[in-house]
């Protein structure tokens, strides 16, 4: 696992795109994440386009007009898949070296000293953000959950077993199950409160109905790229060339349908009803810089040999900080801007992502282009660092007092949940996620 800086991630780097270059911005000319997109409201087919500034350029219509044309041939092979449909999945199944060259050229493209005839080409191939709407950005085949934050393990566990928070396989094994790929949607998602069979502590017998406890759960997106045949593994030094990006992911959780039905195989209804990206993937490359040691107490297990790899203490972390906000009703008619209910750091994460790609293929399952891995609910070592309502009003016992006086315990409906993340160093422009949001609809009658 060998983390290296290039020319595309020089800090001084400016683009005639002149939002790219402001201090607020998500996405300087270091970032250039992908996503998949078309103008709102129109009929046009959607198609792969990369975030700079307030601005994505059109792949597509970039290609057509001749942008890459003097481009070498892996740069070339790269384009052609970027452009081949209305997913990102013809470009994810090429390997790290094409995804690599693309970023070079689009960077060369976009900067500052780029020809005024080059720049003149591309303006028309700019349509601003506030006028586009997205999709998916990726047919996700499958997608698998996991549970790398020992915070939130350790917060959970204390509210069920008290005495014996965490289970004695965590230290040792990257916690996982198998989602479910066709509910997720891309940021903007509206779900009705799901319905299933909850049992109340004191009642004999389950009931049927709305979910009464709707969560929301901050974790971090990881998008597989080209993958492994099956029956063969991918060993940890090789395991970050097979991840094509990052992105927030909100895994919407139906606490009390959770808590009747998991044991002993798991999440079903409790999870499967909604999950919820962001639009925009951000690249492993473009967060080289960002790169955190990966810590390991010395008091607890090591990873077995599998699980370890020369480079993963040194930058085997991503320091990305993570945000949550809520927006009631009552605050959108009162015109109140999203409150913070947490802030937390994927660097605090218990496992890697290359922990993460080892293990799932360790056994000889093969990954797939386009998969996707969750991270699990990312919070912090403090309490206000949790990525999760459930530890935020310990259980449901403590209500939170948010703007104009409301409170909450759980998600009601109406209410937005919005995910926020950015990479942070100084000396660097910060690299944005854009933002992940989901409303929650009433559920539908019952008969």
């Amino acid at each position: 696992m060998t983390i290296q800086c290039n020319e595309t991630h020089q800090p001084t780097l400016r683009s005639w795109v002149s939002s790219a270059n402001a201090d607020d911005n998500e996405f300087p000319i270091q970032n250039l994440p992908y996503g998949i997109f078309r103008r709102r409201g129109s009929s046009e087919q959607f198609r792969a386009g990369v975030a700079i500034g307030d601005q994505i350029l059109d792949l597509r219509v970039a290609h057509a007009a001749g942008a890459f044309v003097a481009a070498d041939a892996q740069t070339q092979a790269a384009v052609h898949a970027a452009v081949a449909g209305a997913t990102l999945n013809p470009l994810m199944d090429l390997d790290a070296g094409a995804w690599s060259a693309l970023r070079l050229a689009l960077s060369r493209l976009l900067r500052s000293d780029c020809s005024a005839a080059q720049q003149a080409l591309l303006t028309p191939c700019l349509v601003a953000q506030s006028d586009a709407e997205h999709a998916l950005p990726a047919q996700i085949g499958d997608y698998t959950d996991f549970y790398t934050s020992i915070h939130h393990a350790t917060a959970i566990g204390k509210l069920f077993r008290p005495d014996n928070p965490l289970l004695p396989n965590y230290k040792w094994v990257p916690i996982g199950y198998h989602g479910r790929a066709s509910s997720i949607d891309v940021s903007g998602q509206q779900f009705r409160r799901p319905l299933g069979q909850t049992r109340a502590p004191d009642a004999e017998v389950p009931v049927f109905g709305p979910c009464k406890r709707l969560d929301y759960e901050l974790e971090v997106g990881v998008f597989i790229g080209n993958g492994n045949a099956l029956g063969e593994a991918i060993p940890m030094a090789n395991a970050e060339a097979h991840v094509f990006g990052l992105c927030l992911l909100n895994d919407w959780s139906a606490r009390d349908m959770q808590a009747w039905e998991y044991q002993p195989l798991g999440p079903f209804l409790a999870k499967n009803f909604a999950s919820t990206i962001s639009p925009w993937i951000v690249t492993l490359e473009a967060l080289a810089p960002y790169r955190a040691g990966w810590t390991r107490d010395s008091a607890d297990p090591q990873p077995l040999p599998y699980l370890d790899d020369a480079g993963l203490r040194d930058h085997g972390a991503l320091d990305v900080q993570l945000e949550v906000l809520i927006q009631t009703p009552a605050m959108r008619s009162a015109g109140l801007a999203p409150h913070r209910l947490s802030l937390s750091n994927f660097r605090d994460s218990y496992w890697s992502v290359s922990q993460l790609v080892a293990h799932h293929t360790v056994n000889g399952c093969n990954l797939r282009g386009g998969d996707l891995l969750g991270s699990g609910t990312q919070s912090g070592p403090t309490p206000e660092a949790a990525g999760s309502l459930l530890e935020l009003t310990a259980g449901g016992k403590q209500a939170l007092t948010l703007p104009g006086g409301e409170t909450r315990i759980f998600i009601q409906d109406g209410d937005t949940i919005i995910m926020r993340g950015s990479a942070r160093r100084d000396g660097w422009p910060r690299i944005g996620f854009g933002e992940v949001a989901g409303t929650v609809l009433p559920a539908r009658t019952v008969v």
